[in-house]
């Protein structure tokens, strides 16, 4: 058992190096609001790191409690790995067809104290189980909420056998102790494995901004874990890209048997008897699906209700790329503040905060994060053929470059 879950822990890029070796938005050309922090992530925030752990396993018919898997585990610490202590924090739900654990608690008393973990949608028990476990060495005795932690989710049960609950208690501890400062791993990743975004193959993408605010800059870092939307909707750079490229849509990569419904939708070069394949006909997957989840950190002194102000706005980012927050989708987004506390003794105390009235940079910065981090985890993310050999195709660069060009639109 200990051997099968080594082998399912693809942990060597994200614990050796998280160097990026695809085409983010900048490198493409794309335009983009605002001026990034040096890694373009999440973890140009001081003091936040990320970490991954990504399960898969097996190919062909789904066999629940076999596989196949494509699922896993992505970890963002708001500060120290040894002794936790609380950050304030603030969030906000767009749509609520989703699960995050711990938002009762951060409302009430606006306090993060654990690091955030993303995953599928039928592991938050055990990933939440997990997390209380790993902590219990490393929360004071003083803190109020040892056992509330924030987990949250979206859904991977196209591509993945969701049912088998493949993620287990190792998959979390190796996501925290692999979590790094630097360039974060985007696409097919940890929590992102199994997802897919605007149609196309999704996962996790961040991305950075600099806030110029009087004599100080601060940042501000967004970790989407993105799986919602259509095709259809796709904008990038206020184009509708998705209505522009001809690749087809998901499909099924096999000959073998398939149920009537599952038939008509077998991949064009392997369709055989059936019958024309139909390029304007959506794939299996429901056009009206999934779900985003947004990690935004900053180093920006501010307060809870402040944070909650600065979560909504992961919304607005949301909306450049085409996304409605649709009936089915779990739209939930946490924001934290790294910076530090004052040293306060006794009944009254003191906090330091960015004027409410001069704090619209801020949000600035978290809309245009927000929209970039969303089309870095697509141009992260590889085609994935998954269970029952559904294949989920990865956004063609190329017909982006290419649309983009026609529109006059490349800085490159």
């Amino acid at each position: 058992m200990r051997l099968s879950l080594i082998s399912t822990l693809l942990l060597l890029p994200f614990a050796a190096s998280h160097a990026q070796s695809h085409e983010r938005a900048r490198d493409l050309g794309i335009p983009l609001d605002g001026t990034p922090g040096k890694y373009n992530a999440i973890t140009d925030v001081r003091g936040v790191k990320v970490g991954h752990s990504t399960i898969i396993r097996g190919s062909g018919p789904l066999l629940v409690g076999q596989g196949p898997v494509r699922t896993g585990v992505t970890a963002i610490y708001p500060g120290s790995d040894s002794i936790l202590q609380p950050v304030f924090a603030g969030w906000f739900s767009l749509n609520g067809n989703g699960e995050m654990t711990g938002t009762a608690w951060i409302e009430e008393y606006g306090e993060l104290l654990y690091p955030v973990l993303i995953t599928n949608t039928n592991s938050v028990g055990t990933v939440r189980d997990a997390v209380i476990e790993w902590g219990m060495k490393r929360v004071t005795e003083d803190a109020w909420n040892c056992c509330l932690p924030v987990v949250a989710e979206t859904w991977d049960g196209s591509l993945s056998d969701i049912f088998g609950f493949h993620v287990q208690k190792q998959h979390v501890f190796a996501a925290l102790d692999s979590a790094r400062s630097g360039p974060v791993q985007e696409g097919n990743v940890g929590g992102g494995t199994g997802m897919e975004c605007l149609g196309w193959k999704g996962g996790i993408g961040t991305s950075s901004r600099l806030a110029a605010m009087g004599t100080d800059t601060f940042t501000v870092g967004v970790l989407v874990q993105c799986n919602f939307g259509s095709r259809s909707q796709l904008r990038i750079a206020g184009i509708p890209v998705g209505r522009e490229i001809t690749a087809p849509p998901d499909c099924y990569d096999t000959r073998g048997p398939l149920d009537s419904a599952q038939a008509r939708f077998r991949c064009p070069d392997v369709r055989g008897d059936a019958g024309p394949y139909d390029p304007d006909r959506p794939g299996p997957v429901p056009e009206d699906h999934g779900s985003i989840i947004a990690i935004v950190a900053t180093d920006a002194p501010l307060l809870p209700h402040q944070l909650k102000r600065i979560a909504k706005r992961v919304a607005l980012g949301i909306g450049r790329m085409g996304g409605v927050a649709g009936s089915s989708s779990g739209d939930l987004f946490l924001a934290f503040s790294t910076a530090p506390a004052e040293p306060n003794e006794g009944l009254i105390l003191n906090q330091r905060m960015v004027h409410d009235n001069l704090i619209s940079p801020l949000y600035s910065a978290t809309v245009q994060a927000t929209e970039e981090a969303i089309i870095n985890a697509m141009l992260a993310a590889e085609t994935m053929v998954g269970a029952n050999s559904l294949r989920v195709t990865a956004l063609p660069h190329d017909q982006v470059r290419a649309i983009l060009q026609r529109h006059t639109l490349l800085t490159k």
